[in-house]
């Protein structure tokens, strides 16, 4: 891109016109309602479906993973679909992405209440075939739904501490419903320690109604301020040049590979630790305390984010964090019969190390989708934000079975009651060591690879001013 510093963007016509307010709190409050609809639909099902399909419906553990398994593949085709559609739509007086969210959260949490209906008496065919079905079309529309409002951060601001904040109340809302949903619906879905299906039909009716509260704050409280200049007569979205863009689109590839590793690693720890404080520390319980610390980090690194990031940039950031995060996990996998308290001291340095990335992440898709415009000459906000969204899910839908890989490979018996020592210092070694690697990894795709610094991320913000500005 052009190293010449031209003006800045602060009034350029695609932004900030007069009629419109400027970026502020209303909008960060009303980005985090967005995640908070989201997760009172995504949380419910991922916590209970599973074991309402086996413990209700009856349907092998088998046949739901691979139900699981199709759904996610199919979730990921639909995004890419669905991005694709949402680009060649027009811009409304509203914007491009809140009319999407607004029509599209009402049939998704129809389908959200409608996975947990149960008809008793039926056969074991119609519930495995009522759960393909409906779960499928919840997985479609969840998309229709999580496609504009991921992709709406980028035209909320062009500055890139605006969206580092945007996605930093993103996780915050995550986190916090995270927290609120998973104390909360156990207690009231769970009756003698089974599962409730009137229960959590009620469950999953009250929080759809949440949900949509949610994204009509989210709707009403988020404005979008940055336009796709309107197509000329006859004119058309030309998938060969945005293939061709994204094949270029170097801040995108290097986040696609970095973020899988962090996700694969995430997902991994999170069902390891299970056996790590269960079987290594022989007390479950303890895994509330890994819990809160994961929550606590990330509400302890929320604050000095927008300011850290102004001062050194989202790369710069991220980086250090991973980095911090690596060192600290290396640390405890290099001690042997490591006490509790300093367990947890140690790991919650790297938890808070982690944070900063985990809170950053969706600002560096914003970032990949100004690039892929400063690539193409148009706005894809959609397509690039559904590519970025159906690898995500591609390597969820094959990360189901790393942790029972990893238990295999240690040699965890899962018939004994307790396990022998070097199946325990096996487990303890997964949970510390991969994460170390792993971190270290994306600590070196991120300041050797990913291009964008706080520098370039400048100059590609005046370079895009200027050129809408040309076509305007």
């Amino acid at each position: 891109m052009s190293q010449a510093t031209l003006k800045t963007p602060e009034q350029s016509p695609n932004e900030l016109k007069p009629s419109v307010r400027p970026f502020g709190m209303r909008d960060k409050i009303g980005y985090l309602f967005g995640d908070f609809g989201n997760d009172f639909s995504f949380i419910l099902v991922s916590t209970f479906l599973m074991v309402y399909y086996t413990d209700v419906f009856g349907i092998s553990a088998a046949a739901v993973g691979t139900l699981f398994l199709i759904a996610r593949l199919w979730d990921a085709v639909t995004d890419v679909l669905w991005g694709r559609f949402i680009d060649s739509r027009k811009t409304t007086p509203k914007g491009k992405f809140k009319p999407w969210i607004f029509r599209m959260s009402f049939p998704l949490a129809i389908t959200t209440v409608l996975l947990f209906v149960h008809i008793p008496g039926m056969g074991d065919g119609f519930y495995l075939a009522y759960a393909y079905v409906t779960y499928m079309a919840w997985a479609a529309l969840y998309g229709t739904v999580n496609i504009p409002y991921g992709s709406m951060a980028s035209v909320m601001s062009s500055d890139s501490t605006d969206r580092a904040s945007l996605s930093g109340w993103r996780t915050t809302g995550a986190m916090a419903a995270n927290l609120i949903i998973s104390a909360g619906a156990p207690l009231i879905v769970f009756v003698n320690n089974e599962v409730s299906p009137s229960r959590l039909f009620t469950v999953a009716v009250i929080f759809a109604v949440l949900a949509i509260a949610c994204y009509m704050a989210c709707v009403n409280l988020s404005t979008e301020r940055i336009q796709q200049p309107e197509k000329k007569a006859g004119e058309k979205l030309s998938f060969a040049t945005t293939a061709k863009g994204l094949l270029k689109n170097k801040p995108l590839i290097t986040l696609l590979i970095a973020s899988l590793l962090f996700m694969l690693t995430m997902m991994l720890v999170g069902s390891i630790n299970v056996f790590l404080f269960k079987d290594y520390f022989e007390n479950a319980a303890l895994l509330s305390i890994f819990s809160l610390l994961q929550s606590g980090a990330v509400f302890l690194a929320m604050p000095v984010l927008a300011p850290l990031v102004k001062r050194f940039g989202k790369k710069e950031l991220g980086a250090a964090g991973m980095l911090i995060a690596g060192i600290a996990y290396l640390i405890l996998y290099l001690i042997p019969n490591i006490s509790l308290p300093l367990f947890f001291t140690i790991n919650a340095i790297g938890l808070f190390g982690f944070a900063f990335l985990q809170l950053i992440i969706w600002a560096f898709v914003s970032d990949a989708i100004d690039y892929q415009e400063y690539l193409t000459g148009s706005r894809e906000d959609g397509t690039v934000y559904a590519v970025y969204s159906f690898a995500r899910k591609v390597g969820q839908a094959f990360a189901g079975g790393l942790a029972g890989f990893a238990l295999t490979f240690v040699g965890y018996n899962n018939a004994a009651s307790v396990q022998a020592q070097e199946v325990k210092d096996g487990i303890y070694t997964v949970a510390t060591l991969t994460p170390a690697i792993t971190y270290f990894v994306v600590f070196l795709i991120l300041v050797f690879f990913y291009p964008l610094n706080k520098k370039r991320t400048k100059q590609l913000e005046l370079d895009l001013a200027e050129k809408r500005e040309t076509i305007q």
